[in-house]
């Protein structure tokens, strides 16, 4: 199911790839010709639900994508529309300026960036100047890799930059969000990195906050899901009791989304189906974040 609704969206990427790649001169603020050419080139390592979404958003914004992933489908779906692949991370890193990794685990980053043929992997001096991880992990493992990362430098200076720097950036809003480009980033490290990738970070979504030093962005994600964990299970609770009790969950909805009940769980993610098209519970749950993805140890 996964790789059909990839092979979906592909087909609409493909579809306007000609223009992503050549935006016109009156496309968005972030066509290629007002890129930062220290932003130009972007390795783009995790194309699951999320990831794919999220770079085919940079391919439309007129950046230039190198990809990795472990599922070779989708690899040659990226192939097919022009986009070089890659075998490895390290492949990726040999490739950019800057990349990008949005993965399932904090054992998924630790591997790609210091594992076999990770990103680390060709010594001391590396290509990138900006390493960006926008999985959801812990804290911990955040702040780990960012001081692991200062005691490398770069292979080439990158204007003001001598040493590589990571921001950790998860992202909030679901695939809807990530297809739409409507995400919200929550950045923590070098606060001069992140403005200086602010317009990568809008290509992708709506807005970005910058949350303070390596491993705040990790820490306010984590703050974000339990809330978000808390009011889902309210609100599937609530409209579970109604019905039981003879009311409609349409007309439950109704009254949640006009009173004190209201929150993004009832009135944008609604998990009865029916109530709401577009959202996993009108989709046989599919395409949903999975519940598993929420439990991060700190």
């Amino acid at each position: 199911m996964k790789i059909c609704r990839l092979r979906s969206l592909f087909s609409s990427i493909a579809k306007c790839n000609s223009q992503a790649i050549s935006p016109s001169p009156s496309s968005a603020a972030h066509s290629f010709s007002s890129i930062n050419h220290h932003l130009q080139n972007v390795g783009f390592i995790g194309l699951g639900n999320m990831g794919s979404r999220m770079a085919n958003n940079l391919i439309k914004a007129g950046f230039k994508l190198t990809v990795h992933d472990k599922n070779y489908d989708v690899l040659e779906m990226f192939s097919q529309m022009g986009v070089p692949t890659m075998k490895t991370p390290y492949e990726v890193s040999e490739a950019s300026d800057i990349v990008i990794t949005m993965l399932p685990s904090s054992a998924h980053v630790i591997d790609v960036y210091t594992g076999p043929d990770g990103l680390l992997h060709g010594g001391k001096r590396i290509r990138p100047w900006l390493l960006i991880d926008s999985s959801t992990i812990d804290p911990q493992t955040s702040r780990n890799l960012s001081a692991t990362i200062s005691n490398y430098i770069l292979r080439e200076r990158q204007g003001d930059w001598e040493k590589p720097v990571k921001l950790d950036a998860p992202v909030s809003g679901s695939i809807i969000a990530a297809e739409a480009g409507t995400l919200t980033f929550m950045v923590g490290g070098s606060e001069e990195a992140f403005l200086t990738a602010k317009s990568l970070f809008l290509s992708m979504g709506k807005s970005t906050i910058y949350c303070g030093e390596a491993g705040s962005g990790s820490a306010a994600k984590i703050c974000n899901n339990l809330a978000l964990a808390v009011s889902m299970l309210g609100i599937s609770e609530a409209l579970a009791l109604g019905q039981s009790l003879g009311v409609a969950a349409s007309t439950l909805t109704e009254i949640f989304n006009c009173s004190s009940a209201r929150c993004w769980s009832s009135d944008a993610y609604n998990p009865v189906p029916g109530l709401m098209e577009g959202v996993p519970s009108s989709k046989d749950y599919n395409g949903g974040f999975a519940s598993k993805l929420m439990v991060t140890e700190i």
